[in-house]
């Protein structure tokens, strides 16, 4: 048995950080972790993850969009159709960036490599591995946000100096989605049950008023569709790109807020309910 400082054996030391604290002030050590396996062996996957909305972009906002002509933008404004979905496509490549790194990326981690076990049984706590987790995917949304905002510049889509901050506010919503995947992804524990995660944004990708306006739809289908949150960040994200700001702005970021503190929340409990018993 390998004895550590101060005379504590390994299995000493995994009992005592059992009811340790939650957070150590170290989550860099994940980031760092992330980091370097990121550049190793999942560099292709994160950049390929940039091309889906672009391509979206082109084939709806350039091909359809020929056919469409302009439609009537926040505020009022009439916009070309390319413009009216490019922010809508942004917020959903934040949305699946931050669901691709908490779900089948933290399925892989939880139940197969046992990474959380492992940083759990160090000086780490739950928090640590979460807040760690969470900027990773922060960070690839900004990469993303980054990217797609200058390919909407590139084609003459970006009319506002109002534009530059969907930026943040695509990593506000790839924050709100991120703080959530890794607690949901938690309570699966088959493949068969990963697949009702895609059950679920398909729809939100399809009737989140992505590619036609909220109002096509019958009232009763509206109320269901403004409860989910990719709604709210696509809404966002067309406020600002052309600079028309309302209260409901500031309902859309508050939404965000709430999903994120909820999120970590979850995620943070979930950590210490699986692995620190």
């Amino acid at each position: 048995m390998s004895v550590l400082t101060g005379g504590h054996s390994a299995t000493d030391l995994a009992r005592e950080r059992k009811f340790g604290p939650l957070y150590s002030r170290n989550a860099k050590a994940v980031v760092g972790r992330g980091l370097m396996a990121a550049k190793s062996s999942t560099w292709l996957v994160m950049v390929s993850g940039f091309f889906e909305p672009v391509l979206f972009l082109l084939a709806m906002g350039v091909g359809m969009g020929s056919i469409v002509g302009t439609v009537q933008g926040p505020g009022g404004e009439e916009i070309s159709y390319a413009a009216y979905i490019a922010p809508a496509l942004l917020a959903v490549s934040a949305m699946n960036g931050a669901i691709y790194d908490f779900t089948w990326n933290v399925f892989f981690k939880m139940n197969f490599a046992k990474l959380y076990q492992g940083m759990l049984y160090t000086s780490l706590g739950p928090l640590d591995v979460a807040i760690g987790e969470i900027f990773l995917a922060l960070l690839r949304g900004l990469l993303y946000a980054t990217g797609f905002t200058a390919v909407m510049g590139v084609m003459g889509l970006i009319t506002s100096w109002w534009a530059i901050l969907v930026i943040p506010a695509a990593v506000l919503i790839a924050f709100g989605f991120a703080s959530f995947g890794m607690g949901i992804t938690s309570f699966m524990k088959t493949f068969q049950q990963m697949d009702w995660i895609n059950f679920f944004l398909l729809p939100m990708f399809l009737f989140s008023a992505t590619f036609y306006p909220l109002s096509v739809y019958p009232q009763v289908i509206q109320w269901f569709i403004q409860a989910m949150p990719l709604w709210h960040g696509v809404e966002l994200l067309r406020q600002i790109s052309v600079g028309s700001f309302s209260p409901a702005t500031a309902i859309h970021v508050g939404y965000y807020l709430v999903m994120i503190a909820l999120g970590i929340m979850l995620t943070t409990g979930r950590l210490r309910q699986l692995f620190l018993k």
